[in-house]
């Protein structure tokens, strides 16, 4: 089939429902695989969903590198994309081409050798060796950051001769968007020197849809580190206002939320994503991202049904903490009445044991008289021949002076020990 034939049946189908499209792109795209030729047009747009020319040269290219997924494939793409897309459309074509290539031939990486023999093939052709070196580098990191190596592509992009064979394309916003991916996986760097990258890629005036994919991608699996979830929350909804209508955008932003513990506006996030999954095209793999969603969205929903547990589990734990403390303080205050009402027991006993103390010395200075009356009387009646009348004058003085002597001992003894304030 010559060239005129395979844009002929292109053309013809330029009106025809998706379907169609698809069928007949795959059927040319095949031919031309057949035929062992190239896809012989030019591509003017970036138009993945109505662009027949793009959407064969895409199936072509697919078809190519599931064929054989190597560097060397990577680099005759490459040539084929510089000569063929137009300039305006080759940006958005290159790096969803690398990308997606890489991510469907990902089970394939090729070892330190094979890489060594391609990067000396494709610096040594006569196309812009640092374009076509750019797209395989692309390539080629594709495949190890969709086999989360992080390690690996940190040391491919900083180091292979590949990479450093891309020129001044090295300082582009999508290949400094992957050193950042590589830098938030590893756990040889830090979450700092990830971030001034990620900075670097994000606030670059040559952003793109992809650059902003690959960022978000590297904060999601990043190392966990202070303001992780943060970080992913806010610059995930950066992205869905500029793309409202990107479905892994809004998966990123559940993300971010889940991780910062808000499950509902999470749960609401997952949910737009799902229902915006179905514009995807084939190249989208649709099953895979929406298994990849629904499970995310169960973990959302179960985590949201465990923070209601714990959030009720806590609400117990306080209302039980408040009733403790309720009864603890009951109980310290009826133990401070207790001990007040022993110490004012004991202060009773003692004010009490004191008085009859002092009463006993009263009532034995009483007896004391008594006696010492009893016997000098005894003496004065018994003794000496005194008259009646000096014996009772005698007796008198005596009883008086014993008298005066108790009253003494009794009311120095209440002096000494009456309560004082």
């Amino acid at each position: 089939m010559d060239a005129g034939a395979y844009a002929a049946r292109l053309d013809a189908v330029v009106a025809a429902d998706s379907r169609e499209l698809d069928r007949v792109c795959e059927e040319v795209a095949g031919a031309l695989l057949r035929d062992g030729a190239e896809p012989p047009f030019d591509v003017g747009s970036a138009d993945f969903a109505a662009d027949p020319y793009l959407i064969c040269a895409d199936r072509y290219w697919r078809l190519r590198f599931l064929e054989r997924p190597t560097i060397l494939t990577a680099a005759a793409c490459a040539v084929w994309l510089g000569a063929r897309v137009a300039r305006e459309a080759r940006t958005e074509v290159l790096e969803r081409w690398a990308l997606g290539y890489a991510f469907i031939t990902k089970d394939s990486v090729e070892s330190a050798v094979e890489l060594a023999r391609a990067t000396e093939e494709i610096v040594s052709r006569d196309a812009p060796a640092g374009d076509v070196a750019y797209f395989a580098t692309l390539y080629h990191a594709g495949k190890l950051r969709s086999d989360f190596h992080f390690d690996e592509l940190h040391q491919f992009l900083d180091s292979s001769l590949l990479a450093l064979a891309a020129g001044a394309h090295r300082q582009s916003a999508l290949f400094t968007a992957l050193r950042s991916f590589a830098a938030f996986g590893s756990r040889a760097l830090t979450a700092e020197y990830a971030t001034g990258l990620l900075d670097r890629a994000w606030r670059s005036p040559e952003r793109t849809r992809h650059v902003v994919d690959i960022c978000l991608n590297g904060i999601q699996f990043a190392v966990p580190f202070d303001g992780h979830g943060v970080l992913l929350r806010d610059r995930a909804a950066e992205a869905v206002r500029d793309h409202p209508g990107d479905h892994m955008f809004r998966f990123r932003l559940a993300t971010g939320l889940h991780m910062t513990g808000d499950h509902d506006a999470a749960l609401a996030e997952v949910d737009t994503a799902l229902r915006l999954l179905p514009a995807v095209g084939n190249r989208g793999s649709h099953k895979l991202l929406q298994e990849q969603y629904l499970t995310k969205r169960e973990v959302i929903v179960e985590g949201r049904l465990r923070a209601a547990l714990d959030a009720e589990h806590r609400a117990r734990l306080a209302e039980r903490e408040e009733r403790h403390q309720e009864r603890w303080a009951r109980a310290e205050e009826e133990a401070r009445r207790q001990k007040e009402e022993l110490e004012r027991a004991l202060r009773e006993s003692q004010e009490s044991a004191r008085a009859n103390h002092v009463r006993s010395v009263e009532l034995v200075a009483l007896f004391a008289s008594v006696i010492a009356f009893a016997v000098g009387s005894l003496q004065v009646t018994l003794t000496g021949d005194f008259s009646l009348r000096d014996r009772l004058l005698l007796i008198g003085a005596w009883g008086l002076g014993h008298v005066a002597f108790a009253l003494l001992v009794i009311g120095g003894t209440w002096l000494i020990t009456r309560p004082r304030r």
